[in-house]
């Protein structure tokens, strides 16, 4: 795919899916903007992808704050003059009982996950009009499509339903702009994010018990996710728009 003409931002790009993302589009052509909340992290993102700084621009911050959506947005179009892809990837996850959720994790996952994606999709939106059009890419979760008993997750379930729903509102409500948007739903992928809950011992010990959970029989990779996104964001999908996409292994398909 050649993303030689595109601008792109990608939210929660200093590690994962949204890193592997960055890399792809920038290899492709793209320039990038990526986000995230720290800052190092985020500059060794950057500097790992394109050491040179002319394809890939570092913004760090906070994406629970709108005004975070739009410094992202100010930083595309004045370094590189516009926005025509997101890549609305930043999100959080940690397995937590229903009965032992607070308010504050309630809070944290609505935030992060949906208010996020929802101002951040807003303000590209806008910049996407200015330019005559564009594509969104959300990353939802499979977790919303299908509970999953070993890993209790009902405010990260519903904050990622939120976005589904906001998928197909939007790819509506955009159309008639030329902007399409669509999100991917994944299952288990090997990201740094268990490492937010767990030690790198526990990740080592627990993750590979999920390989047999995915038909397929193993687990998700970065890139998995990455390619189908692409593909979302790319003019190969100029007639889908509204669309929640499972890269998952074959979970939703059934069980063996």
């Amino acid at each position: 795919m050649d993303f030689s003409d595109k601008v792109a931002i990608v939210t929660g790009g200093g590690s994962g899916i949204g890193a592997e993302v960055a890399r792809q589009l920038a290899a492709a052509g793209a320039r990038v903007v990526i986000n995230g909340r720290d800052a190092g992290k985020l500059d060794a993102a950057a500097r790992a992808i394109d050491p040179t700084g002319d394809s890939v621009h570092a913004v760090a911050g906070d994406i629970a704050d709108p005004r975070t959506a739009e410094r992202l947005v100010a930083e595309a179009e004045a370094r590189f003059g516009g926005v025509d892809i997101l890549v609305n990837n930043a999100g959080v996850f940690e397995p937590k009982p229903f009965l032992e959720l607070t308010e504050a994790d309630y809070d944290r996952f609505l935030d992060i996950i949906l208010k996020g994606k929802f101002f951040m999709a807003q303000a590209a939106a806008r910049a996407m009009q200015r330019r005559g059009g564009g594509a969104i890419v959300h990353t939802g979760s499979m977790w919303a499509l299908q509970a999953v008993g070993a890993t209790p997750s009902s405010a990260y379930s519903a904050a990622n339903a939120g976005v589904h729903a906001l998928v197909r509102n939007l790819a509506l409500e955009l159309a008639p702009l030329g902007i399409r948007i669509n999100a991917v739903a994944p299952a288990v992928v090997e990201t740094p994010v268990y490492e937010t809950f767990m030690s790198p011992e526990e990740v080592a010990a627990v993750l590979p018990g999920f390989n047999t959970f995915h038909p397929l029989g193993r687990n998700g990779q970065p890139g998995d996710v990455a390619a189908a996104i692409l593909f979302l964001a790319s003019p190969a999908a100029s007639w889908i728009t509204g669309t929640v996409l499972p890269v998952d292994g074959g979970v939703m398909a059934g069980r063996n």
